[in-house]
C-alpha cells in the first residue's frame, strides 16, 4: 500500500487512462478519467464501494496511468485497452464479431471482392453482412456472371498490354489487363453490380430464373441446380431486407435484455431504409451495473473494432457519456452520428422490435449461457482441487511441436479462458535454433521466446504479457522438466502440468508434480483437457504443413539478391518459365516491369556462373 500512496500523490490532473494490476502484475481493470487524481484516489480513499468495485480495489497491488490531451483520446485508448486485455472486473463484450462488407474498389477496373475493414481509401462499400458463407457465395456467383477481375495487378498505367492469368482462359474474367477491354464496358458493369447491390435492379434473379428454366428445358438439370444454387446465394444475402424506413437512412438500433447473471445486447443493422441483419451479443462482469453504464461500454467495445459507423444509433437507453461518444464516433467516421434514445413514432416502433428479439434471446438461451458459465467455473475448480493449486486457474496455455525427421521445425502455443479457447492468442513459432529432430531443444526454444516476454517492460495492449495460470505441455515427465527449466532460469513460478496419451495415442491423464493423474473419461475436467490437447496438436499441425506447402512451391529465383516477390511475379509472366529467364539477356531482363540494372545484372550472373 505505501507503493500505491507514493503513486496517489504524483498522479497528475490530466485526462487519461489508469491501469489496475494484481499482485502478479496481470491487468484486472482499466478505466478513463476527466481528472487522473481525482478519479484513482476516489478507490483507495473512498470505503463506500459496490461490492465488485470493493473486492476489485482489495486485489490491487500496484498501478499504471497514461495521460492524453483530451476525452475523446482517453475513451478510445480505454476502449482498446479492454478490447485486448479483456481485464476481470471489466464488463466484457463476449462475441468480438467482426462483419464483412462487400467493396468495389477504386481503380481503373475495380474489383469486387470481400472486406472486414473500412477504410477511406476511395472504394465504395457495401454491408454489414452478417453471414459470411452468403457474402462468398454471391461474390462466387457476381464473378462467374460479371466476369470482373480478382487479380492484384495495376491496371492502372495506361496503356494496359499484359499477359493474362488463368482466370482468363477459362471465361472467369474479362481480362482488362490485354488492354482490349475499355473503361467504359468495364464501368457499365461495375455500374449493374452497384445497382443489385444497393437493390435498385432485380436483374441479376430475373436472369437467373430465365437461366434455369431453360436449362431445365433442355435437360441439363444439373446445370439447371447448379443456378438454382446460384439464385439462393443472392437471395441469402438479401433476405434479411424487411424495408423498416422509407428514406435511405444508415443506421443501428441496440435493446438490452437482462438474465440472472449475464446481459444480451440484440443489434438490428439498418442499411438504405432495410433491416441488413441482426445479431445478439453477451456481455459479462455487468451485473452490479446500470443499462446505461452498460450501452456505453458496449457502444464503445463494439465499435471500435467496427469497419463501419453509422449515421445514427437508437438505443431504449441513454449511454453514459453520450456527448464524448458521439464526438469519438464523428471523428471515426468522418462525420457527424448521432446517439438518440427516442420517444415516440417510427424510431420508437424500432426500438420495441429490437427488445422483443433481445428477450425471445434471452429465453431462448439464457439458462443455457448461466449453465455453460456454471459448468466452466466448475470444471476448472475441480482441476485446481485435483492438482491442489491454491489459486484460481482462469487461463491455460498448452504447448506442442510439430515436424517430419526434424524438418520445418515448428512449435505452437493455444490459449483457454475460462475453459473456452481464445484464438486471438494463439502464438505459433518457427523453430530456428534447433537442426534435426529434438523435440526438447525445440521446445527448449519456444518456451524461452514466450515466457521471457513476461520478463521485458510490458506493453499493456500486447496479449503476449498475459501470465498464465497454468501450463499444459503435450508429453510426459520429459516434456514437463524442460518447461520447468526454463522457467526456473528465468525466475518464474508457473504451475506446470503433462497431458500424456495411451498407447492407442488417445488422451489418458495428467502429469502433475511426477505424479500421474488417471481422469475418468466422462468427467469435465478430462474433457477439457482431451479437447486443448486436440486443439494444440491441430494448430501445431496446422502451421507445419503450411509451411511444408510452401517450401514445395520454393523457386530458384528465391535465392538471387534483389529479386522479391513482385520481381518474381513480373518474371515468371512477361517470360514465361524459368527456363526462358535463365535464357535471357539483360537487355530482355531489363524489358521486365519493375526491373532495374541491379536487379537484373544480379539475376543474368546468377545463371551464368
Amino acid at each position: 500500500m505505501e507503493i500505491i500512496n507514493e503513486k496517489l500523490n504524483k498522479l497528475p490532473e490530466d485526462p487519461g487512462v489508469y491501469i489496475m494490476k494484481n499482485s502478479i502484475g496481470e491487468i484486472i481493470y482499466v478505466g478513463k478519467a476527466k481528472n487522473l487524481k481525482k478519479r484513482v484516489k476516489q478507490y483507495f480513499q473512498n470505503k463506500n464501494h459496490a461490492p465488485k468495485v470493493a473486492l476489485m480495489v482489495s486485489n490491487v497491488e500496484d498501478f499504471e496511468y497514461i495521460v492524453v490531451s483530451n476525452e475523446v483520446e482517453a475513451l478510445v485508448l480505454e476502449a482498446s485497452l479492454i478490447k485486448e486485455e479483456r481485464p476481470k472486473y471489466n464488463i466484457l463484450l463476449r462475441d468480438d464479431k467482426q462483419y464483412p462488407y462487400i467493396k468495389i474498389t477504386k481503380e481503373r477496373f475495380p474489383k469486387v471482392i470481400k472486406t472486414r475493414r473500412v477504410i477511406n481509401d476511395g472504394g465504395t462499400y457495401y454491408g454489414p453482412y452478417p453471414n459470411a458463407y452468403a457474402v462468398n457465395d454471391f461474390l462466387n456467383v457476381i464473378g462467374n456472371i460479371t466476369k470482373t477481375r480478382t487479380c492484384n495487378r495495376n491496371l492502372n498505367i495506361v496503356p494496359t498490354k499484359e499477359r493474362p492469368c488463368l482466370n482468363a482462359f477459362i471465361n472467369r474474367c474479362m481480362a482488362p489487363c490485354k488492354g482490349d477491354v475499355t473503361d467504359e464496358d468495364y464501368g457499365k458493369v461495375i455500374k449493374e453490380v452497384d445497382l443489385i447491390l444497393r437493390r435498385k435492379t432485380g436483374k441479376i434473379e430475373d436472369m437467373l430464373e430465365s437461366e434455369m428454366k431453360k436449362e431445365a428445358e433442355n435437360l441439363n438439370f444439373e446445370r439447371a441446380a447448379a443456378i438454382r444454387d446460384s439464385i439462393q446465394a443472392v437471395q441469402l444475402l438479401f433476405e434479411e431486407q424487411k424495408i423498416v424506413s422509407t428514406k435511405d437512412e444508415d443506421r443501428d438500433v441496440l435493446a438490452i435484455a437482462r438474465g440472472t447473471e449475464e446481459i444480451i445486447i440484440q443489434v438490428f443493422f439498418i442499411r438504405t431504409g432495410k433491416i441488413l441483419g441482426r445479431e445478439y451479443f453477451v456481455i459479462d462482469n455487468s451485473n452490479e451495473e446500470t443499462d446505461s453504464e452498460v450501452i456505453s461500454s458496449f457502444i464503445k467495445q463494439f465499435y471500435i473494432g467496427s469497419a463501419f459507423i453509422p449515421s445514427e444509433i437508437l438505443t431504449e437507453i441513454e449511454p453514459e457519456e453520450l456527448s464524448t461518444i458521439e464526438r469519438w464516433l464523428s471523428e471515426k467516421r468522418g462525420g457527424k452520428v448521432e446517439v438518440r434514445t427516442p420517444k415516440k413514432g417510427e424510431k420508437l416502433s424500432l426500438i420495441k422490435m429490437v427488445k422483443d428479439n433481445a428477450n425471445l434471446m434471452m429465453a431462448k438461451h439464457g439458462d443455457r449461457f448461466l449453465k455453460e458459465a456454471r459448468k466452466n467455473r466448475n470444471t476448472l475448480s475441480e482441476l485446481a482441487k485435483l492438482l491442489e493449486i491454491k489459486n484460481e486457474i482462469k487461463r491455460i496455455e498448452a504447448f506442442d511441436i510439430s515436424n517430419i525427421q526434424g524438418v520445418d521445425n515448428v512449435g505452437a502455443m493455444i490459449v483457454f479462458e475460462n475453459a473456452m479457447a481464445k484464438k486471438s492468442d494463439y502464438r505459433r513459432f518457427k523453430i530456428r535454433g534447433v537442426s534435426g529432430q529434438d523435440d526438447y531443444a525445440s521446445m527448449e526454444e519456444m518456451l524461452f521466446r514466450r515466457f521471457s516476454k513476461l520478463l521485458d517492460d510490458k506493453e499493456i495492449n500486447e496479449s503476449f504479457y498475459a501470465v498464465p495460470d497454468l501450463i499444459f505441455m503435450d508429453g510426459g515427465k520429459g516434456h514437463v522438466n524442460t518447461c520447468k527449466k526454463v522457467l526456473n532460469d528465468l525466475g518464474l513460478k508457473i504451475p506446470v502440468a503433462g497431458l500424456v496419451k495411451d498407447e492407442t495415442h488417445t488422451t489418458r491423464g495428467i502429469i502433475f508434480e511426477n505424479e500421474e493423474y488417471i481422469l475418468p473419461v466422462d468427467s469435465d475436467v478430462y474433457r477439457l483437457i482431451y479437447k486443448m490437447q486436440e486443439e494444440v496438436h491441430r494448430f501445431a499441425i496446422q502451421y507445419h504443413r503450411s509451411l511444408r506447402n510452401k517450401n514445395l512451391f520454393k523457386s530458384e529465383l528465391d535465392d538471387i539478391p534483389f529479386i522479391g516477390d513482385k520481381r518474381k511475379k513480373a518474371l515468371l509472366s512477361e517470360l514465361g518459365s524459368i527456363d526462358a529467364i535463365k535464357k535471357s539477356s539483360m537487355e530482355e531482363l531489363l524489358g521486365v516491369k519493375g526491373m532495374d540494372k541491379r536487379a537484373a545484372k544480379s539475376i543474368y550472373e546468377h545463371f551464368r556462373r
